[in-house]
């Protein structure tokens, strides 16, 4: 057996063990939670992703990082539906997530479906795990069981994000911390990083490694100048259009696939925090094993991290309500 073949198994191996003794986390948390109540729960959740892609390849990329910022703020619970009212900004308008975020009449639309079919029944905390699942998979990435009981919380405060999400300019030793404190390891982090191989990102998230990188050197050195050269035809130097984003991965924006980690190891990772993955020699020996595209190993991995990611903080039981309105709560 050679060795990528090796390594394929392994993870295989580690994935089916994940699965079998999973139960032992969150265990109010369960595969077909709503199968007596609710069965057609995940499928119009699948569909309401599958119709919103097709129109717009874009969607599934917003879905997922939609899910990815709602669970490192307050855990997994809806939160970052939430509006703002009069006497609180939410979640959703906070910097780091108004306007990037998007894909929430996705979530709209498969609720309204929901509510209609099994009222009061399947919380918006879990159609928006299912989502960021259906989106891999449509996309072209894996698919996995999501275990479901997830209940909607009812804060959402912009005040919680910053401090909670990683910014585009953390360095490595930052972004692994920021995982940790989620209870995800710095193999979670980097193997969750490959999702910017779909979605785009706004110009004022890199334009630093363009014009303004230090003192004596205005371009950052680890940029492929050819690729930085395209990156300024796009970002001009004092451009004023906060709406010019860019393809996170500009050789395969809409397919999920390992090209993410391909680009990164020839200086064409867009944000800084990309490029970090590079700076430590066993994260950045990771990087090259998962840029092997004959090399299953990523999606795989990608599936347990999205798991593990999905059941950060989860609320069940009678904790938190499940939300008439994903928008507001009860």
């Amino acid at each position: 057996m050679g060795r990528e073949n090796a390594e394929q198994m392994i993870y295989v191996i580690q994935f089916l063990v994940f699965l079998i003794f999973v139960s032992s986390v969150e265990s109010q948390l369960q595969q077909g939670f709503y199968d007596g109540t609710c069965s057609s729960a995940e499928e119009t959740v699948r569909t309401a992703v599958h119709n919103a892609i097709q129109s717009n390849r874009g969607t599934g990329a917003g879905l997922i990082r939609m899910h990815f910022h709602d669970c490192f703020v307050n855990g997994c619970d809806g939160s970052v539906l939430i509006d703002s009212t009069s006497g609180n900004q939410a979640e959703k308008d906070a910097p780091a997530n108004n306007p990037s975020l998007h894909g929430f009449e996705v979530i709209d639309t498969a609720k309204s479906a929901l509510e209609s079919k099994c009222p009061g029944v399947v919380s918006c905390a879990d159609i928006l795990a299912f989502a960021a699942r259906d989106s891999v998979a449509v996309l072209g990435g894996p698919s996995w069981k999501v275990r479901s009981g997830r209940r909607d919380g009812r804060v959402s405060r912009s005040s919680d994000v910053a401090s909670n999400i990683p910014a585009p300019t953390f360095s490595l030793q930052q972004l692994t911390q920021s995982f940790s404190s989620k209870g995800l390891s710095q193999d979670d982090m980097i193997t969750l990083s490959g999702a910017h191989t779909v979605g785009v990102s706004h110009c004022s998230s890199f334009t630093d490694r363009l014009y303004n990188f230090n003192s004596t050197t205005p371009q950052d050195p680890s940029l492929d100048p050819n690729f930085a050269n395209h990156l300024k035809a796009q970002c001009p130097n004092g451009t004023s259009n906060s709406s010019t984003v860019v393809n996170m991965d500009f050789l395969t924006p809409y397919l999920f696939d390992s090209t993410y980690y391909f680009n990164l190891r020839f200086g064409r990772g867009l944000l800084t925090s990309d490029h970090a993955l590079l700076t430590d020699s066993n994260t950045a020996t990771t990087v090259q094993t998962n840029s092997m595209n004959e090399n299953m190993s990523w999606s795989l991995k990608f599936a347990v991290s999205m798991i593990s990611l999905s059941e950060i903080q989860v609320l069940t039981g009678q904790q938190g309500e499940i939300r008439t309105n994903c928008h507001v709560i009860n």
